[in-house]
């Protein structure tokens, strides 16, 4: 039997599985390195390249709507909050979350995942919808079908060099990114306390990526994605030690639990208010075929 196709980051909670310690039960693995893990996202959904595989819940929500034969599992792979992923340039003055109404913001994509927490951060607490804004942008969606709203532009100048000649009021970027930019600092300010004022009413952590495969492993092969659901819950237990009271160790999960439904439901209010999908959906109908072929017996 041919080894299972996997892409998947290399993180904490996924070396085991990677590295060999945890072994899915009768089925071998053979591990794509791709990087950074977003790469894999298009060949994913458009050409099923991979068995299982890493991808963000923007185009996992854009693919579920465009009917492409993707699956996912309930195995939360990365999340972090994203108070701290909307930057400006230090010299644009005291610029602040409202002032953005009307201005033109920077993101890779419009249907990235980090950008539909952002622009729902902005509305949700800002009262910055958004419609208010022009989104300029570098890259499509990984789903070729899925559109884009109106406001939304495509560029090809490094969004950053935008921002430092004025062209942009802010670009939408990872901290880890944007730490090693000298001249960025965070629109918000007072980041660390909203995060904290996030978590208090909301309970969760936002929700990056999940773990998908595809549909005719899940129907023809049924074993196989319920070992590889084991291996991914047993590499993500055999870290725990190691995530005590950290972000990744309240993000990373796995089960159809009220707190990955909550948050994905919040996901998918934000993607239809932003015009990133437009049909309805609901968190628990994402793992319908989950719980029908897989379970988590």
């Amino acid at each position: 039997m041919n080894p299972l196709k996997v892409a998947l980051r290399d993180y904490p909670h996924t070396r085991p599985l990677k590295d060999g310690t945890v072994v899915p039960e009768g089925y071998d693995l053979d591990f794509a390195q791709v990087e950074p893990i977003h790469r894999a996202f298009a060949p994913m959904v458009r050409e099923l390249r991979y068995d299982v595989c890493e991808l963000a819940v923007a185009t996992l929500l854009q693919a579920v709507e465009a009917d492409r034969p993707v699956v996912a599992l309930p195995v939360v792979l990365h999340g972090n909050y994203h108070h701290r992923s909307l930057w400006t340039w230090k010299d644009l003055g005291d610029l602040g979350p409202a002032d953005l109404r009307g201005s033109r913001v920077g993101v890779r994509a419009y249907s990235q995942t980090t950008g539909l927490w952002v622009r729902g951060m902005l509305s949700d607490t800002y009262g910055v919808a958004s419609r208010d804004v022009s989104w300029v942008t570098r890259e499509g969606p990984h789903v070729a079908s899925a559109e884009e709203p109106a406001n939304v532009e495509r560029t090809d100048a490094k969004l950053v060099d935008l921002l430092r000649a004025g062209d942009l009021a802010a670009v939408v970027m990872g901290a880890r990114s944007a730490d090693h930019v000298d001249g960025l600092v965070p629109l918000i300010p007072d980041w660390k306390a909203q995060q904290e004022l996030h978590f208090q009413e909301h309970s969760w952590i936002p929700i990056n990526h999940l773990a998908v495969v595809r549909r005719d492993l899940l129907e023809e092969r049924p074993d196989a994605v319920r070992a590889i659901y084991r291996a991914l819950a047993r590499s993500i237990d055999f870290t725990r030690p190691e995530t005590t009271d950290t972000v990744r160790g309240a993000v990373v999960q796995y089960g159809v639990t009220d707190t990955l439904l909550a948050t994905l439901e919040t996901a998918i209010r934000y993607a239809r208010e932003q015009g990133v999908i437009s049909s309805a959906m609901t968190a628990e109908s994402l793992f319908a075929d989950f719980a029908e072929y897989v379970g988590e017996s």
